[in-house]
């Protein structure tokens, strides 16, 4: 399926590993344009350096940290041209309400809650002022099935969430659409470290992280890339009548109770 998505500009943050990573594939092989944000330059620079051989698109690097608010002013200006903007940098960590102390709740959400809401508040700005453009936040099914065991992650979901459909629910108005993905668990290396947190929550050995995922359906996380091809569609024109909304990738796992 032609998405017709070549030649447009797209903007991923946490875009050095993981889903990001994989985003920034998806997105190259449309034949789109990137920039690319998160902490390790190195890492950033290495995968736009296969992309652009591999596909023969223009990708920008921006090394910053999401959670200062200049820098995140001075990406929202490099980037100001952009049609689509993927918040997906994140990194909370899991633990129940007595092991996350104030500090660390904190440090998680300025760069997963507060660092979506206020890149979403400068780029959805220069979107209305040009008159079109899409927001794909990647967010989280624990934001579903509350965790007391992930809390800070669960809540910190459960908000960008809401967010995602108050602003969807109105951005038509100015030509932009404002969508959401809730991943479960994906092969990722957070995923590995969830999945050792829940293992010596429930068997007291974080060694044992492989006998969680193997519950998983298909006995397996989802791959990157079909969370990463998701974020696509939803950005197309495929999905030109879609905001508001959030997209559920879990292999089941939220619809049957389990997780």
């Amino acid at each position: 399926m032609d998405l017709h998505l070549r030649g447009q500009r797209i903007l991923i943050t946490g875009a050095s590993k993981g889903i990001g990573a994989a985003a920034a594939e998806t997105f190259a092989e449309e034949g789109c344009h990137l920039h690319l944000a998160a902490r390790n330059a190195d890492a950033l620079e290495a995968l736009a350096q296969r992309l652009r051989k591999a596909h023969g698109v223009e990708i920008s690097t921006h090394a910053v940290d999401l959670r200062q608010s200049d820098q995140l002013a001075k990406l929202a200006d490099a980037a100001a041209d952009i049609d689509v903007l993927v918040n997906n940098a994140g990194d909370i960590p899991g633990g129940s309400l007595d092991k996350i102390d104030e500090q660390t709740w904190r440090h998680a959400w300025d760069l997963k809650v507060f660092g979506y809401i206020n890149l979403t508040r400068l780029v959805y700005a220069r979107m209305k002022q040009r008159g079109h453009g899409v927001i794909v936040n990647d967010i989280g099914a624990a934001g579903e099935w509350f965790d007391a065991n992930y809390i800070t992650g669960s809540a910190g979901n459960a908000a960008l969430m809401a967010f995602t459909r108050a602003l969807g629910g109105q951005s038509l108005k100015d030509n932009i659409r404002v969508v959401g993905i809730n991943p479960g668990p994906v092969a990722t290396d957070r995923s590995i470290a969830l999945s050792k947190r829940r293992a010596l929550d429930r068997f007291g050995d974080e060694g044992r992280y492989q006998e969680i995922m193997a519950d998983f359906p298909l006995g397996r996380a989802a791959k990157p890339r079909e969370i990463a091809d998701m974020m696509a569609f939803l950005a197309s024109e495929r999905s030109g009548y879609t905001s508001g909304v959030i997209m559920t990738i879990d292999g089941g796992l939220t619809a049957s109770g389990r997780r």
